[in-house]
């Protein structure tokens, strides 16, 4: 298995020898995007959630060797983490976030406030940026045509018969294609998670 397939245990295991440079540009690449996506969701400017992102990313390098798999998985223990360091942060700016009144802001509001709100956002983070991640990796180990017939077909959710037209296919030829890049694109995330 390549350095791109690295399951989640093992990367977890390399992160503790702070000097493999690979197992932390895995991590910043898998992590980085969940973090500031969940701290502009919690209510942080783009360049205070991009501060947040790197005051985890140094709390996560000292405290790596102190992560113990037996209470709990890795995604848990880092978001609390992130919640440490946002706390952190609302406190050192005196402020906590703040509604309008309008309804939609106080139901996000109540949203990321509450532990099951706060976890979902978290998990919509990942689930997000292990898709993003997984797409970039096997993006380019398919033809033009075939990556077309999926993500148009999948993704973009167009019709078999107007994505097998439009492309010069038959509509067999686009499920086949699209049946092809969803188990790689399934093998690639499976490669993230624990």
């Amino acid at each position: 298995m390549d350095e791109s397939q690295t399951t989640h245990g093992s990367l977890i295991i390399r992160l503790e020898d702070g000097n493999d440079k690979q197992a932390w540009s895995d991590f910043i690449d898998l992590y980085s995007p969940v973090i500031y996506g969940f701290a502009r969701r919690q209510g942080l400017q783009d360049a205070d959630a991009a501060d947040l992102v790197q005051e985890v990313l140094r709390s996560v390098a000292r405290s790596i060797p102190k992560y113990d798999r037996q209470k709990g998985r890795f995604r848990n223990w880092l978001m609390a983490v992130v919640r440490h360091r946002l706390n952190d942060f609302w406190v050192s700016h005196g402020r906590q976030p703040a509604g309008s009144g309008d309804t939609r802001v106080q139901d996000h509001l109540e949203q990321v406030c509450s532990p099951d709100g706060s976890d979902k956002l978290w998990e919509q983070e990942y689930q997000r940026s292990v898709f993003q991640l997984a797409v970039n990796r096997i993006r380019d180990s398919f033809e033009d045509s075939t990556w077309q017939a999926f993500w148009r077909t999948s993704v973009e959710s167009e019709g078999i018969r107007e994505v097998a037209q439009s492309l010069e296919m038959s509509e067999g030829a686009v499920y086949i294609a699209r049946s092809r890049v969803l188990a790689r694109l399934k093998q690639q995330v499976q490669a993230f998670e624990e």
